[in-house]
């Protein structure tokens, strides 16, 4: 839960960083990718950054969870 991560998309152009608990944190913007003026792409650059972020988040918190329980399948935690 304390921890975070970092992802980043377009080569750099949007970087969303977010907790463990899927938590976001923060969103960066590059300069270039304003600069470029093409306001879809820039909105499709942070859905996909959010959107992993999310993703590896859950991975993550999934990966923790397992460590906890020694490999368990308990019902209704993580599938």
């Amino acid at each position: 839960a304390n921890e975070t991560l970092e992802v980043s998309v377009g080569g750099g152009a949007v970087m969303v960083t977010i907790t463990g608990q899927q938590k976001i944190q923060a969103i960066k913007i590059s300069p270039e990718a304003v600069s470029a003026g093409d306001l879809e792409m820039l909105q499709d650059l942070i859905l996909a950054a959010v959107n992993e972020a999310i993703e590896k988040s859950q991975l993550l918190a999934s990966s923790r969870m397992g460590e906890l329980t020694g490999g368990l399948k308990i019902p209704g935690l993580f599938g």
